[in-house]
């Protein structure tokens, strides 16, 4: 009798374009996986569905250092992506100077 008992399910869903986090009570995932295409759509699910006990909650500690992960790395990409926009600059400026000189080769004599 234990193994029809109902799971929680957590799923990561698509509702109107956003994408939400739902409980499902099934007895399986597949079962979970066909009640939210059926409730939300066919191509609604984001990653599949998971026994709720397996995911345990982020201690505030734990959650303030991926925070401040998440932090550094956009950091590091803003970084790279300003070197990167300056080099582009810096180049198209002497590639702007050299074509001038090119046109026009008596002005710098």
């Amino acid at each position: 009798m234990a193994k029809y008992w109902m799971k929680d399910y957590i799923a990561t869903v698509r509702i109107k374009g956003n994408i939400v986090k739902t409980i499902v009570h099934a007895e399986n995932t597949t079962h979970a996986r066909l009640l939210l295409q059926y409730q939300y759509g066919w191509d609604c699910i984001i990653a599949s569905p998971v026994l709720g006990e397996t995911i345990k909650p982020k201690t505030p500690e734990q959650q303030r250092i991926d925070n401040l992960k998440a932090t550094k790395d956009r950091a590091a990409d803003a970084l790279a992506a300003e070197r990167q926009r300056q080099q582009v600059a810096k180049a198209q400026k002497s590639l702007a100077v050299a074509q001038r000189r090119k046109i026009n080769p008596l002005s710098n004599a």
